[in-house]
């Protein structure tokens, strides 16, 4: 019995060390950075390869931004997909389109687009008339063929970002 309790308390303190040293965890009274837009770069795959003979294993992909400013909305000027040779494949705002406080936004390349390659990626841009959070961007890639699945998650990377 006090060994598992011992085991559980040493896995928490891990857990929570871990998560200081990763950012996750803020001291009090630590100041939230924040931005009036940024420009960030999002890795997509629309397929990777396995095996051998690198056969090609197809992915569905969603763009997800998500606005993490309690009170403030942001505006999206632009989300751009290219390929693995940074070619330019498409815009998906024709405008600017606002998210409200806590919303999210998403887009998604179905499985059945292949035009991207294993080395897709998006430029998103985003702006806010006033300093706000920056939004959380990623990517989740998802496929189930047969008896097999796959999904897995890329953080976007800020390329550009206005400070206040």
């Amino acid at each position: 019995m006090f060994t598992s309790v011992f085991v559980q308390l040493r896995s928490w303190i891990f857990i929570l060390l871990l998560s200081a040293a990763s950012g996750l965890v803020r001291p009090a009274g630590a100041e939230m950075q924040q931005f009036t837009g940024q420009t960030v770069y999002v890795p997509v795959y629309s397929h990777i390869y396995s095996g051998d003979r690198e056969q090609p294993f197809y992915l569905a992909a969603t763009l997800s931004i998500r606005n993490t400013d309690r009170t403030h909305p942001i505006q999206l000027t632009a989300v751009e997909y290219f390929d693995s040779s940074g070619k330019f494949l498409k815009h998906y705002l024709d405008r600017s389109i606002q998210r409200a406080a806590m919303a999210t936004k998403r887009f998604v390349v179905p499985e059945s687009d292949k035009s991207g390659g294993s080395g897709a990626k998006f430029i998103v841009q985003w702006r806010s008339d006033m300093p706000v959070a920056a939004p959380l961007i990623e990517s989740v890639m998802i496929s189930t063929k047969t008896q097999q699945g796959i999904s897995f998650t890329s953080r976007g990377q800020v390329l550009e970002a206005v400070s206040p």
